[in-house]
């Protein structure tokens, strides 16, 4: 549709500057104008803003004018309707484009949002769509949202700030909110507003400065994140223990085919009748070729490598590890 448009404009644009250069050249080598004369007569006649001529015009020359005046008219304005044309379709394009985006939103039930679209932002998403997870960006720079919006992810272009753009984001529907905004202190309001809104949902955010971490704690944060702090550890632990970082660095690669994938399943999931059963009774190793390693309470206490007879709880959580291949099984045979 943009290349049609182009096309017409590019014609429209050369017929222009041909019937201009027409008119100053049939006024200068017909007439005998000077060229500021002929450049002059030649815009009144293509404006037909009616100002008088430079001298009388003889008949060939009234002649002449008059059929440059028709063309001209038919000329400019099918220029002008062709630019027009395009504006006004670039407008009704972008405003289709957001009636089906808040569409698809307002269709979601359990996504993420996401508010900024820089650095982290891009991490979370891009981890998101490896996971298949649903979200939500909002972001505030206009030309970042148009540079990047596409079918796969969903943008809202606004302040993240505003209680309006939070809930056009469907907040209320949401399962998570992830605050990678640059700024502590807009994190910290988002934070603020989000909790109020709806108090059961969990709130990741970033922060950058030591105290802000406090902050968004008291503010209503499950989790803050200090990707600075995390990156100087990091690269420390390289030098500590580098075989252990790099196989966990692993364990968070999705995809390759020779990496160790990790996974988490909640007891519905894994005991859809119900019925608490002990970690040998699963059999999950057996099944899908998956090995459990972590297990969270109802209570929210974390065991590291539980053993065989250890019963599974309802509201309880299991974190297995496996290859792609085997985290692919499990997930077709629990169907998460």
């Amino acid at each position: 549709m943009n290349k049609i448009f182009q096309s017409k404009i590019l014609w429209a644009l050369f017929l222009l500057i041909i019937v201009f250069l027409a008119g100053v050249s049939g006024y200068k080598f017909m007439s005998g104008y000077t060229w500021i004369d002929a450049l002059y007569m030649t815009i009144i006649t293509i404006t037909t803003v009616g100002y008088g001529e430079v001298r009388p015009l003889s008949p060939m020359e009234k002649l002449a004018t008059s059929v440059f005046i028709l063309s001209s008219i038919f000329i400019v304005g099918y220029a002008i309707s062709v630019i027009s044309e395009y504006i006004l379709s670039r407008s009704n394009l972008k405003a289709l484009k957001i009636k089906r985006v808040q569409k698809k939103i307002d269709a979601l039930q359990n996504h993420i949002i996401i508010c900024g679209y820089g650095r982290n932002g891009k991490q979370a998403a891009h981890k998101l769509l490896n996971y298949q997870k649903p979200f939500v960006i909002i972001e505030k720079n206009e030309e970042v949202v148009e540079r990047y919006s596409d079918e796969k992810m969903l943008f809202i272009n606004g302040n993240a700030n505003e209680d309006e753009v939070l809930e056009q984001a469907g907040i209320e529907r949401a399962s998570s909110l992830i605050c990678a905004l640059p700024s502590d202190a807009d994190n910290l309001f988002i934070v603020l507003s989000a909790r109020q809104i709806k108090r059961d949902l969990k709130i990741i955010s970033r922060a950058t400065e030591e105290t802000s971490y406090k902050k968004l704690k008291l503010a209503g944060a499950d989790n803050v994140i200090m990707p600075d702090r995390i990156g100087g550890d990091h690269m420390a632990s390289l030098v500590v223990i580098p075989d252990l970082v790099e196989f966990l660095d692993n364990l968070s690669v999705s995809g390759a085919q020779d990496s160790m994938n990790v996974e988490q399943i909640s007891f519905e999931k894994m005991c859809p009748n119900g019925e608490e059963q002990s970690i040998i009774q699963l059999d999950v190793r057996n099944k899908t070729g998956c090995s459990i390693i972590g297990y969270k309470s109802p209570g929210g206490e974390y065991i590291v490598n539980p053993e065989p007879s250890m019963v599974v709880k309802k509201n309880s959580k299991l974190i297995l590890i496996g290859r792609p291949n085997q985290i692919d099984r499990l997930k077709q045979f629990y169907n998460v």
